[in-house]
């Protein structure tokens, strides 16, 4: 008779009922006893069917489980053995020996199966209740085939919070466990861990509703569940289960491929059968409460506080600026001194019948406004004396030195457009962009000085060059409207499915600090992108009142051939501003669901920030001869389809390697081409024979000094360290391309700006305070980012499972992991890079261009 243990007379009562049922269930003979945890034996046939009872009591509110295990000797797969478990709500079946099956149809067989019943659910009634259950065993062999059958009762089927939990699983072995949620928490994080890669598991969360899907072929048709190595991470929040309480289920793969193995090379060869394999592993399950919903308000308030500090800070900086010049204003203590600090532009902003040699608020009354603007808004800080001389032959508006009182004296322009006339023109158009003036009209013969002076290469209208480099802002807005709108729709499909379907494989997320809210899987990781945005919108800012403050200056008077200083032209930074945002936006809708399939939208705009910043830096001496917007996003978007084939075929491809590095050292040679010879160098089929003549001639035959040897030092060594990223690549060949990528472009704009530094420090040019502190925040700020970046916490190039591997828990907060600070410190070193460029000449604004030297 089946064990009851515990039970009562009705209990021993209702046992012999089902005895009486048994003995008439059909020719099978008369059952053997039943007891739990004995082990009992027998055969089947197709006219011997056996049938066991087993009863057991529950106490009220607990939740019981029992285990059926099974055996059978036979291989015969034409005749398995069937087991029928029948319980109150459900029926479980299944046969001997088991079958799975892998890839290319691979089957494999196991003659020992060991099931979890599905438990009833506990009931509120007070006394023990009984539970009944019924096992079929039955065969159409026409021979006896032995058996064996087990069940037992689960001592530790419900998991407790905090607390470790040891046991053995396999393919034909599936787990599963109970959890409730205590009262006070309201989200857990469920983490199994092992010691050893493989064999490949299947960790699942479902609700509590039979029957329980354990096995490899239906694991996935319920719940959320992760495929495992060594370790898995799943958040559950209690509002997603009305009961409160939901199964962990532990299912072990028949074969590797999907965590990224292969089949073990014993197995080849052995036919399409394999029998028994042991692939057991030992898992170890801790469930921890989450966290609370007071931290994500903390994260939230640090993320924007901490970069609304920014704005307090620039706030504070141009209040200090105020501040210092209205108590000399009041003071009175302008000097000559000062005036040398003030640029052209101030000067004409003043009254112009004022003595500048004799600058004193005692005798003049000065607009103190504008000399507010002068001092505090960027077009100033220069302590080098305005030069006297003008060069022979030039007609600029200058301020010349006279002979017959000893001081400056200004002189009014004799040409340029009216004040106040930079305004669009319908004759003002693209074609317009490389006239030059009727005056020295040949740009070859400018351009093939020795020396050449910012005045050489700053000769074409300003209004015309400067409408030039608002394209860049116009197009990079119209791009990333067309990028971003797809993007967001494509993520929040991504995310849908991963809620539909429960399939944690599709993003690769940092799942031991991964924190849901509402329908986003990762909230961190979203919200640390708001940096970029912050501080894009916060540089805009800052170039938007340099732009109106300059302009305010040159509507005072009319100062637009006057030779002083860089160039303001501020369409790329405004540009820069604009990428610096979307690459915040395209990054957070990235990881939404970082995936392979959407790794271009984290990359796409830092090659822009990156190739923009460099052709800023090149503007900044040579604004005639830059590229065009269209040609500059032309060459972007062949960087971006270069880094999406990359990724499909750089992982095992020799050709592509091949025909890349080609494409990489032609593009190098044929871009130093250009810089050296000034855009004189020609680039069409006959380039290579164009080529091979001027090597011949300075280089063999005469073996001449290079005409421009700063120029040739600078694109030496940028040849020989992209020739290096093209051969480490052949080599190598890195399985992150987009990353690879990224590193050329950012180690070419570092060799670049190391260049710019060191050619203005031997020009005796000077860094100021503020662009000597922001060069200084930057490589601080460069540095601890990529300790940060290089941590991998997640890789979407190897499998799901592989790339949990790498997950490690918060670090900031309790809320944010080592890739959210590197999203903060990233965006701080952006900003920080942006400045300076936006700063790094101001020391030059009173000097004359054709004292300020190019390179």
């Amino acid at each position: 008779m089946p064990g009851a243990p515990g039970g009562s007379g009705g209990g021993a009562l209702l046992c012999a009922l089902l005895w009486a049922a048994v003995a008439a269930a059909g020719p099978g003979g008369s059952p053997a006893p039943g007891a739990f945890g004995r082990l009992y034996r027998g055969a089947v046939n197709i006219s011997a069917e056996r049938v066991y009872a087993f009863a057991y009591s529950s106490q009220p509110g607990q939740v019981d489980a029992v285990r059926v295990y099974v055996n059978s000797s036979s291989e015969n797969l034409q005749y398995p053995v069937l087991f029928v478990v029948r319980q109150q709500k459900g029926v479980l079946s299944w046969q001997v020996p088991l079958i799975f099956r892998g890839l290319y149809q691979r089957t494999y067989n196991y003659q020992e199966v060991s099931r979890t019943l599905c438990p009833s659910e506990p009931t509120p009634e007070a006394g023990l209740s009984e539970q009944i259950i019924f096992v079929d065993v039955a065969s159409m062999a026409p021979f006896d085939i032995a058996y064996e059958l087990l069940v037992t009762r689960l001592d530790n089927f419900q998991l407790e919070t905090n607390k470790a939990f040891n046991f053995t699983a396999s393919p034909s072995q599936p787990q599963y466990f109970l959890y409730k949620f205590p009262q006070d928490v309201d989200s857990v994080i469920i983490k199994v861990v092992s010691d050893a890669v493989y064999p490949c598991s299947v960790v699942s969360v479902q609700d509590i509703v039979c029957p329980v899907y354990d096995l490899d072929h239906n694991v996935e048709f319920n719940g959320v569940y992760q495929s495992m190595t060594k370790q898995a991470a799943i958040t559950v929040q209690k509002k997603d289960f009305p009961g409160e309480q939901f199964f962990v289920v532990f299912v072990i793969k028949p074969e590797d491929y999907a965590c990224g193995g292969s089949v073990p090379s014993s197995l080849r060869g052995n036919g399409n059968r394999t029998w028994n394999l042991q692939r057991t592993k030992n898992l170890q399950v801790t469930i921890v409460p989450s966290i609370k919903k007071s931290v994500y308000v903390q994260a939230m308030f640090f993320s924007f506080l901490s970069f609304l500090s920014f704005y307090l800070g620039s706030v504070i900086v141009a209040f200090v600026h105020y501040i210092r010049v209205r108590r000399k204003a009041s003071a009175g203590r302008y000097s000559p001194d000062d005036a040398s600090s003030i640029s052209p532009a101030c000067y004409l902003s003043l009254d112009k019948d004022a003595n500048i040699t004799e600058l004193s608020l005692k005798h003049q009354h000065w607009n103190f406004n504008l000399i507010w603007h002068c001092l505090g808004s960027g077009i100033m800080t220069s302590s080098h004396p305005i030069t006297a001389s003008t060069p022979e032959g030039s007609s600029y508006g200058a301020i010349d030195e006279s002979s017959s009182s000893g001081g400056r004296q200004l002189s009014s322009p004799e040409r340029g457009p009216q004040a106040g006339s930079d305004t669009d023109s319908s004759v003002e158009e693209e074609s317009d962009f490389d006239t030059m003036p009727e005056i020295e009209s040949d740009k070859n013969v400018i351009r093939t000085k020795v020396f050449l002076y910012l005045s050489d290469l700053s000769r074409k209208d300003r209004r015309i060059v400067s409408k030039k480099y608002k394209i860049y802002f116009w197009n990079i807005i119209t791009i990333a409207v067309f990028y971003a709108l797809p993007v967001i729709q494509l993520v929040i499909t991504y995310q849908t499915v991963v809620n539909v379907t429960g399939n944690q494989d599709i993003c690769y997320y940092n799942f031991l600090c991964a924190h849901p809210l509402g329908v986003l899987s990762a909230f961190n990781n979203i919200l640390s992108n708001v940096g970029h945005m912050l501080l894009g919108f916060l540089f805009l800012l800052i170039v938007l009142r340099r732009d109106i403050l300059h302009r305010r200056a040159m509507e005072m008077k009319d100062i637009y051939t006057l030779d002083y200083g860089i160039p303001k032209h501020f369409g790329l930074f405004y540009a820069m501003g604009i990428a610096l945002m979307m690459e915040g936006v395209l990054s957070a809708c990235y990881h939404v669901c970082p995936n392979y399939s959407n790794f271009q939208f984290d990359t796409s705009f830092m090659y822009m920030i990156a190739g923009l910043c460099m052709l800023k830096l090149y503007q900044t001496r040579h604004p005639d001869i830059n590229a065009s917007a269209y040609s500059a996003y032309a060459s972007f978007a062949v960087v971006i389809c270069l880094a999406v084939l990359g990724v499909v075929f750089g992982k095992n491809d020799m050709w592509f390697w091949v025909i890349f590095s080609m494409i990489h050292v032609l593009a190098s040679l044929a871009l130093s081409t250009q810089i050296y010879y000034m855009g004189r160098f020609k680039i069409d089929l006959g380039i290579f024979r164009r080529a091979a003549m001027v090597l011949y001639t300075d280089c063999i035959q005469q073996c001449s000094r290079p005409m421009y040897m700063d120029r040739m030092v600078l694109l030496i060594v940028g040849n020989l360290v992209n020739w290096s990223f093209a051969i480490f690549g052949l080599v190598y060949r890195p399985r992150d391309f987009a990353s690879y990528i990224l590193g050329i472009f950012i180690c070419n704009l570092l060799l670049y700006l190391a260049f710019y530094i060191i050619m203005k420090l031997r020009s005796s040019e000077k860094l100021l305070p503020i662009p000597l502190f922001c060069i200084v925040a930057t490589a601080v700020m460069w540095a601890a980012a990529l300790y940060f970046f290089f941590q991998n916490l997640s890789s979407w190039e190897e499998t799901p499972a592989e790339s949990r591997e790498k997950n490690r828990p918060c670090i900031l907060l309790g809320f944010f992991d080592d890739h959210d600070v590197w999203h903060f410190l990233s965006a701080t070193a952006l900003f920080f890079s942006f400045l300076v460029l936006l700063t790094l000449d101001d020391d030059l604004d009173t000097v004359r261009r054709d004292k300020i030297p190019v390179f």
